[in-house]
């Protein structure tokens, strides 16, 4: 059976000081769920302009169904500033507002969610209040609700995020995000407290902590499964951590043990780091 997932949030162009190059998290964890074999789908927008045809233009290269992507008149297509001085820990400034900050709910995009086995969301995409109010719209479908914080300063906001929280079955953070979630919540800086103290406040399933090029661990019922991650040479870290989680969806929807689940998203996050940009094109059997 194909799996569907569906992703909400910001598709965009960094621009890189080699040029511009398509992204955005949640368009590059559309783009790996559909080269992993999912019927993958983007809710996101863009501008009536040159930029945003031509990110179109490279979703369709891979054969992705663009119907869930919304066209705004009013605003441009998303752009990035990236900064890659240090390509373990890249930079970025946003540009605001864009078309993805005024994602409006329609039944098509209702009804998709409604049919997804997985829906993916993240803190940047909901910035604005149109995009936030179509999401919360979105979260009330019983399907596996997956939050990939994805913090980019300055555009979150607690108030939100802990809303986002009663909506989660399964969380994806970094380091850095555990150490904010830690000082908001004012618990004890380590993976056991933060995650303990999120699992006994919030309805979530599990929570899964991405360390870098140290691997990963799986927080699920007090108990912590790890992996120490793959040593590749990195070319950039742009999109790895998207890779991961979408290896981690796929793995996770199949029923795969959570050591397994942990290795194949590892696995899939280093092969992403050791390409240039954050969508290269790829086979399961290359990995």
């Amino acid at each position: 059976m194909q799996h569907k997932a569906v992703i909400f949030g910001e598709m965009l162009w960094d621009c890189l000081p080699s040029g511009p190059v398509p992204g955005g998290a949640p368009m590059n964890v559309t783009l790996n769920l559909h080269q992993l074999g999912l019927d993958s789908r983007l809710i996101s927008a863009v501008g009536k302009d040159t930029e945003g045809q031509q990110l179109l233009e490279f979703l369709e290269t891979f054969n992705l169904p663009l119907n869930l992507i919304q066209f705004n008149a009013e605003h441009k297509t998303s752009k990035v500033l990236v900064n890659v001085d240090d390509p373990e820990n890249i930079k970025y400034t946003i540009v605001s507002p864009v078309a993805w900050d005024f994602i409006h709910w329609n039944t098509e995009i209702d009804e998709a969610v409604e049919a997804s086995d997985a829906f993916v969301f993240g803190t940047l995409g909901v910035r604005n209040g149109e995009s936030l109010t179509t999401l919360l719209k979105l979260l009330h479908h019983k399907t596996l609700r997956v939050f990939d914080v994805n913090f980019r300063p300055p555009f979150y906001d607690f108030e939100i995020i802990e809303t986002l929280l009663g909506f989660t079955d399964i969380l994806k953070i970094n380091e850095d995000e555990l150490d904010i979630f830690a000082d908001y919540f004012d618990v004890e800086p380590s993976v056991k407290s933060v995650c303990s103290h999120l699992d006994q406040h919030y309805p979530m399933d599990l929570i899964c902590v991405t360390q870098g090029s140290k691997g990963a661990l799986i927080y699920k019922d007090g108990h912590i499964t790890s992996h120490e991650g793959y040593k590749v040479k990195v070319a950039d870290s742009i999109g790895a951590g998207d890779a991961f989680l979408s290896g981690f969806i796929k793995t996770y929807l199949e029923d795969q043990p959570l050591d397994q689940v942990l290795d194949f998203a590892c696995k899939l996050g280093a092969f992403v780091a050791s390409k240039k940009g954050g969508t290269p094109r790829y086979e399961v059997s290359d990995l």
